[in-house]
């Protein structure tokens, strides 16, 4: 059994969401596809809320977003899940200009959700593809940084 809505996740969007498939099963297809595969019904559903919190909403933006000279500043609940790697490639993607400021705060708004004790660099480096796919205008980053995460898996070893 997997044991994390992020394996869920991963699997839905290497298999459906960045193919390049011509038909899409619908949700009920796929909940019976991922209960075939090992996945859980509690983490397949978690999946698909935060799929439709995903497309559905951003969290709240105010003025401090659009100041370029602020420094984000971290919950301790946000630290717990982000280690010191994860929070520092959020800062060098933010600083290389691959993420504006209210998609990072997606970004965050979108792993605290999936409501893991912690999550790692490569796991964060899914969450950043799957939201920087669903934002229009990010393309040429969400390609970049696409490429950044298939090229690292391809290394793994089973």
């Amino acid at each position: 059994m997997k044991e994390n809505a992020i394996d869920v996740l991963m699997y839905l969007f290497k298999n459906y969401i960045d193919g390049e498939l011509e038909y899409i099963p619908d949700r009920e297809s796929l909940q019976v596809e991922l209960q075939e595969a090992g996945f859980a019904n509690s983490e397949i559903n978690s999946a698909f809320n935060w799929l439709d919190e995903l497309a559905n909403g951003k969290p709240a933006a105010g003025d401090y977003l659009s100041q370029k000279t602020s420094i984000r500043l971290y919950t301790q609940a946000e630290m717990a899940v982000l280690d010191s790697e994860c929070r520092g490639f959020l800062l060098y993607l933010e600083q290389a200009n691959i993420l504006p400021a209210e998609v990072r705060e997606i970004i965050i708004d979108r792993v605290m959700a999936l409501e893991n004790s912690e999550i790692d660099l490569d796991e964060l480096k899914w969450v950043i593809v799957m939201v920087l796919f669903n934002q229009p205008g990010q393309n040429n980053h969400y390609d970049w940084l696409e490429n950044l995460v298939f090229e690292e898996n391809q290394h793994i070893v089973h």
